[in-house]
This record gives C-alpha cells, sequence and structure tokens, in this order.
C-alpha cells in the first residue's frame, strides 16, 4: 500500500504516534497486501510500504503485492531489520497476537536501541471487521456453496449412516462445486453426541429418533462460509422436540433486532435471556456468534463480554443452542451481513424443524 487506504489503519498510526507498522499475521498480510502466499512479512509505512519473502514466493509477490517486493536471501529476520533501519523508522507496531516471544526477542536484538516498539493486539482486530463489496461476494459465493451441496447429501441422512460418511460426502460436495477447502473440521453430533458443541464426525451410526447437528462450511478467494443445521431422523421425543423450539426461537429473536449500532453484548442477551427463561440457561455456555471472513473466526467476538456496537458492512454467526449431556442438542446457525436497515442473510439453508421421514 501507498497510501494508508484503510481507515482502521490510519487511525492506529495516528493514535498510536506510528512510523510503520509490521505485519507478520497471513490474513491481515493478505487483506493489506494482495498476497495470498504463506509466508512473508509486510511492512506498512506512511508513505510506502514494502513486502518481503523468499526465493519461493518471489514472482508470485511481484504479481500480487501492491507494495515495493523484496527478496530475503538468508536471514529473513535480518533482512526486515534492514529494511526498517534504512527507512529510519522510530517507533514501530507489531502485531502482538501473531508474534511469539522469541522472534520478538531477536528481531529486537537485530534492530537495538535505534526504534521504539508499540505491541499492537486489540487495535488491529477491527482492521477487517467491515467487509468491502467484493468480500461480501467471496462471502455469499461460499455460502451459495452450502447450500447446494447441503441439498445434495440430505438424502444420506437415514439409520445406520455414519457421522463420517456425511461429512466426508459434504467435503466432496463442496470440492466438486469450487470450493477451495473445508473452513474446519465439520462437526456431524448425532444422539447424545449432539451435547457437544465440537462434536466433529465420528463413527457413529445416525438411528431413529435422534436429533443431528451438522455444522459446516468451505472457503471461496479466502473467504470462509459457515452454517449449522439440526435435523430429526424419525420421530423424536417432545423434550427433544422442545428444546429445538427454544433455540429456533432465540435465534429469530437475535436475528430481528439486528441494527447497526447495537451493543453486541445486548444482541447476545435477547437470544441468552428466551433460554434461559424457559429454563435452559446453563446449557448455552458459548457466545451467540462471531465474526466471518479470511478467518473461520475473527472479530468481532459476539458474546455476553463484547464492549463493541455493531455496525454496517459486519460479517457475523447467529449460532445460539442447548447442549445436554446424555440427552443431545441443538444448535442452528446463520451467517448474516449487518445492513444500514437491519441484516441480510447470506447462508440460505431453511432452520425450521425439519424431520426425515423413515
Amino acid at each position: 500500500m501507498s497510501e494508508l487506504e484503510n481507515r482502521c489503519l490510519r487511525e492506529i498510526f495516528v493514535a498510536q504516534k506510528l512510523d510503520a507498522i509490521l505485519i507478520f499475521g497471513l490474513p491481515n498480510i493478505r487483506y493489506l497486501s494482495g498476497f495470498t502466499g504463506t509466508d512473508g512479512v509486510f511492512l506498512v509505512g506512511q508513505t510506502k510500504s514494502s513486502f518481503l519473502t523468499d526465493s519461493r514466493y518471489i514472482s508470485q509477490a511481484q504479481k500480487q503485492v501492491r507494495a515495493d517486493v523484496i527478496q530475503c536471501y538468508k536471514n529473513k529476520l535480518k533482512a526486515v531489520a534492514d529494511e526498517l533501519l534504512s527507512n529510519g523508522y522510530k517507533r514501530v507496531g507489531l502485531d502482538a497476537e501473531v508474534v511469539s516471544v522469541a522472534l520478538f526477542e531477536e528481531l529486537k536484538a537485530l534492530v537495538g536501541d535505534s526504534l521504539e516498539w508499540c505491541l499492537l493486539s486489540k487495535q488491529l482486530q477491527p482492521l477487517r471487521g467491515v467487509k468491502t463489496k467484493d468480500e461480501l461476494v467471496s462471502l455469499q459465493a461460499a455460502a451459495d456453496l452450502n447450500f447446494k451441496a447441503f441439498q445434495s447429501v440430505l438424502p444420506m441422512f437415514r439409520p445406520g449412516v455414519t457421522e463420517l460418511e456425511i461429512a466426508q460426502e459434504l467435503e466432496f460436495s463442496l470440492k466438486r462445486l469450487g470450493g477451495e477447502a473445508n473452513a474446519f473440521d465439520f462437526i456431524v453430533a448425532s444422539g447424545v453426541r449432539g451435547a457437544l458443541p465440537h462434536g466433529v464426525a465420528s463413527a457413529k451410526q445416525l438411528q431413529s429418533g435422534e436429533l443431528v447437528t451438522i455444522d459446516f462450511g468451505t472457503i471461496v478467494n479466502g473467504y470462509h462460509s459457515d452454517e449449522t443445521v439440526t435435523l430429526a431422523i424419525g420421530n423424536v421425543d417432545r423434550n427433544l422436540r422442545q428444546i429445538f423450539d427454544i433455540v429456533l426461537e432465540a435465534h429469530d429473536s437475535a436475528l430481528e433486532v439486528i441494527r447497526p449500532g447495537l451493543q453486541i453484548s445486548e444482541l447476545d442477551a435477547v437470544a441468552r435471556e428466551i433460554i434461559a427463561h424457559r429454563g435452559y440457561g446453563e446449557y448455552f455456555g458459548h457466545g451467540l456468534g462471531h465474526g466471518v471472513g479470511l478467518e473461520i473466526h475473527e472479530y468481532p467476538a459476539v458474546s455476553s463480554r463484547s464492549d463493541q456496537c455493531l455496525v454496517a458492512g459486519m460479517v457475523i454467526t447467529i449460532e445460539p443452542g442447548i447442549y445436554i449431556s446424555d440427552t443431545g442438542g441443538v444448535r442452528i446457525e446463520d451467517t448474516i451481513v449487518v445492513t444500514e436497515e437491519g441484516y441480510e442473510k447470506l447462508t440460505s439453508i431453511p432452520k425450521q424443524f425439519k424431520q426425515i421421514n423413515l
């Protein structure tokens, strides 16, 4: 970047009185520079920027990166230090949540006392919080693949089919449709395993009378999809159906209040209070959702601990759940974009109660 085009980045420079920011985290490197490889360092200055990488990525970087590209021949950190010193920077920010203590100590030893470091953590988190139109196109494309893949796999949901078989077929279908990779390890949790919020697919067979929770996603142009569906295999008992209805009410009620300016903690409270009022508050232990973009979990966290407000352009999940040991569980999740008028869904699999008739 020859100019500080990102508002959040400009604000960090001013607030922290920085000459430059040194970026090691690959999602931020991709966002700021355009580089899609897996090894490099991006040095963002107020008037010029430099991207440093080795011979494996030099041709790729020269095509992708919007900055001066510098090839590192031996010690990459030494090349970074030389670039910092040659530009005469006095105060440099560092993405502290990504850089290890050992790497930081080595870098400090290379530059000596010639510059002052400013460790950035929470300051950088909002950098990718508001999505551009191009980002939303990729996020929508990834969400659309979820819908298509799920429809193709739906006939598999029968007693005797294993959770792993469903997860594998979802993966194959998403990749056939153009998905780059799994967004995360798919969760397929049936019966009592539904009480595991992160119950990745196992060899357990689906059985009649169970609920099964499927949480999956893919990647398109580096951007992730994330969606959770809970289905009934045949007839389920009244208790399981009641749990499902409560989670769906919490999910839908949270969606109804989304608007720019709303405190995120208040959004979380809408869903949480419905579940608690029905007597299941202790069984909803995680936050209501999270940001989605170049990472599957990114800013903002959608939880009771958040001190942020919703902003138009944020992409977040809404995913309340109830998880009861030895009984099972339900989670229902959509990914949405906050708009000036409220919200729009990116994911589109129907979330109302669905029973697979046997």
